[in-house]
């Protein structure tokens, strides 16, 4: 498991306790190694950020981006955090709330095929 940063750890806990509703859809179907049996951590702290959900096993992050992630300034920032990641072995994917709600099973779709491609299944 990837070091964090500790002081992280009480504001990742109250993430968890107001998810958006596309997280939260996708959470149901993420929770109790649902998918290839590999568990998912939510809101989970992972150097000095919090992403979304997480899967040690097959090394993702899986972000869920509300309406906000497509101004100038927070792509910005999602270009840096994302390369952070990338340089710990890190797969991202990103997908925005209205995919997650609107097209749930292609998006998990997409990432079974990636969770196999990352765990060279």
């Amino acid at each position: 498991m990837l070091e964090y940063d500790k002081k992280l750890k009480p504001y990742a806990r109250q993430l968890r306790g107001g998810m958006t509703d596309a997280e939260l859809r996708l959470w149901g179907r993420l929770r109790a190694k649902q998918i290839n049996g590999v568990q998912f951590y939510r809101q989970k702290p992972l150097g000095p950020y919090i992403v979304d959900f997480y899967a040690a096993k097959a090394r993702l992050v899986i972000e869920i981006d509300g309406a906000q992630h497509f101004e100038p300034a927070h792509q910005a920032r999602d270009s840096v955090r994302d390369a952070w990641l990338a340089q710990q072995g890190l797969k991202v994917l990103r997908f925005d709330n209205l995919q997650v709600l609107q097209e749930t099973e292609a998006v998990l779709k997409q990432i079974c095929y990636v969770m196999k491609d990352r765990m060279g299944g």
